[in-house]
């Protein structure tokens, strides 16, 4: 499935939340600290590359896993 999201490119809040089992409040707290970046507006809607969301999410389970924070985790991932 996550293939065939990949392939559409821009996918919303809605979309992460199902496709990464993750709640729609931890998409917004996760773009809040830049962690997830919206590539699109269209109305009110929020649109996020699908590669980009899916590069991040993997980078911070990652880097969770390994007992990093979420403020490390913002660091690191700003610093690229």
């Amino acid at each position: 499935m996550e293939e065939a999201i990949m392939a559409k490119k821009l996918i919303s809040p809605t979309e992460i939340s199902k496709i990464y089992s993750i709640s729609y409040q931890t998409v917004n707290y996760y773009t809040n600290l830049g962690i997830l970046m919206v590539k699109k507006r269209i109305a009110n809607n929020r649109l996020y590359e699908a590669r980009q969301v899916s590069a991040c999410l993997k980078k911070v389970t990652d880097l969770k896993s390994q007992g990093y924070s979420l403020k490390l985790i913002c660091d690191l991932l700003r610093k690229g």
